[in-house]
Order: structure tokens, then C-alpha cells, then sequence
């Protein structure tokens, strides 16, 4: 028997949903998209000119805190013609990275960071960043869809002069999906729900607040469904909430994710 057999796994996030997908039903799962949050590029004359200021090598230090910051602002600066300035300017920049995702991407441009996180939180890429002097020095703080009020008051602090870029914004999920996706973790039709990210913790929360049925929800994950995190900072918005039962691997990976899932339900098989 494969460790996902007859379970249905609803996934929350809106991105690479085939490839989750994929991982799921080799395992023998059911996989069921419910996104509960959107995702917004802010392609807007602000963030053209903020990477005019960074292709033209004003800040001494660039944080990036996702992937899809990291390439949203490079498919925009391809598409003002400024592709490979915007790559020089980086290599020779000094680079914080939040992440692995996007660790990763700027690998591909054979950027490597001089300062990445020690486990995918924004925390902890403050405490590799205490090595490094960062007062008077010019910021470009790449914000992730929310404000980020540790780092910039850790900016504040470090006495850095920091511009807030924002390459894309977190919409409301779509009120019908919300609607389905509470309704099948109330009445017990899921097994596990997966969370890719702490938006979609906090809207799943208040959906269920709204509808009052938030301590019906909880009674649910701690009693039939499983709340999956992809990585420590996505778990730790889950135990804020009030659900404890929460699986997430040790490395922030969403393959790594799934296999920790199939490998609790096979270690409580017996029960």
C-alpha cells in the first residue's frame, strides 16, 4: 500500500500546483486545489524605478526575501531592456537571501548571496546579517506581498538608509473557494491541508472567524485533519493561531513536505 493511499490532501497555495500535485498522486494521494490566497505583480512606475536605481548601482546591499520577488523584478527589468545590467549590478552587490526558493533563483544568474537565512525566517536572516555593518549604508529591502515590520526595524536600528521595494501584492482568496474549502474541513472531508505560506494561514482564520465557525475549525485540525506547514516560519503562523498538531519538514521543501506527511501517516498507521 503507498503511504498517501485514499487520502485527500487539499492544497492552499496558487503556485506550481501541478508539480504538488504530481507528488501527491505518486504516493499514492488525491490532491485538491483550494487556493486561499492570490498573488498580485505590482508592475507600476514605482518598481521600474526602483530597479532603474538598482541597475544603476545605488545600494550597497539588496535583501531579497522570496523567489518570486527575485523574478519578478528580473522579468521587469528584461522588459525595460535592462536584463543584464540588473545581473551584473547584483554579482557585484552585496546580496542578503530569505529562503531557499530564493536562494535558488539567484543562483541562476550565478548570483550567490553573501548572507542567506539559517532556517528559511526572516529571524534568522537577521541574526547572519549581525556580521555585517549596515549603517549609512543604501538598502533595497525586496518585501514579500506583506509589510515587514522585524526587518525594518531591525533597518531602523542598524541606522541603514532602506527604500521598501514591492514587486507584487497578496489578494483575498476567492470567497467561493474559501467557502468549499471550510465547509470540507468541517465536516471532515479532508485528511490534511497544506500550507505554502502565512497568508494563507491568516485567511483561512478569519474566513472561519467570519463565518463562526473559527473553534470548529480548530476542533478539526486537531482531531481528523492534518495541518502540513512547507517550512518552520509557515508552521510557527499555524501554533500562533492555536492549531498544535502541525507536520513540517526539517528543510523548507515542498517534495519534503509531502514525504513527512506520507512518513506520519505510515508511523501512526497502527493507531
Amino acid at each position: 500500500m503507498t503511504k498517501l493511499e485514499g487520502k485527500k490532501i487539499a492544497l492552499l497555495g496558487s503556485r506550481k500546483i501541478e508539480e504538488i500535485s504530481k507528488i501527491v498522486e505518486n504516493l499514492g494521494g488525491v490532491a485538491i486545489s483550494r487556493p486561499a490566497q492570490g498573488t498580485s505583480l505590482c508592475i507600476d512606475t514605482k518598481l521600474k524605478e526602483h530597479i532603474n536605481r538598482i541597475t544603476s548601482g545605488e545600494f550597497d546591499w539588496v535583501l531579497f526575501t522570496t523567489g518570486i520577488g527575485v523574478e519578478t523584478l528580473h522579468k521587469t527589468a528584461l522588459e525595460m531592456g535592462r536584463g543584464e545590467e540588473f545581473i551584473h549590478v547584483l554579482q557585484n552587490t552585496g546580496i542578503a537571501a530569505r529562503g531557499y526558493k530564493t536562494v535558488n533563483m539567484l543562483k541562476k544568474w550565478g548570483v550567490t548571496p553573501q548572507v542567506r537565512d539559517d532556517d528559511g525566517s526572516t529571524a534568522g536572516l537577521i541574526r547572519r546579517m549581525g556580521d555585517f555593518s549596515l549603517e549609512n549604508k543604501k538598502v533595497a529591502l525586496q518585501l514579500h506581498g506583506d509589510p515587514a515590520p522585524k526587518l525594518i526595524q531591525w533597518l531602523d536600528e542598524q541606522k541603514a538608509q532602506y527604500e521598501e521595494v514591492l514587486p507584487y501584492i497578496h489578494n483575498p482568496p476567492e470567497a467561493e473557494v474559501m467557502e468549499m474549502l471550510l465547509s470540507e474541513l468541517l465536516e471532515e472531508d479532508l485528511d490534511a491541508a497544506v500550507f505554502t505560506s502565512t497568508p494563507q494561514v491568516r485567511n483561512l482564520i478569519q474566513f472561519a472567524h467570519e463565518k463562526g465557525a473559527e473553534n470548529q475549525l480548530k476542533k478539526a485540525f486537531a482531531e481528523k485533519v492534518i495541518a502540513l506547514a512547507v517550512g518552520k516560519v509557515t508552521a510557527q503562523a499555524l501554533y500562533d493561531q492555536g492549531i498544535e498538531r502541525v507536520i513540517f519538514p526539517e528543510h523548507e521543501r515542498m517534495g519534503s513536505a509531502i514525504v513527512e506527511l506520507s512518513n506520519y501517516y505510515q508511523r501512526n498507521s497502527g493507531e
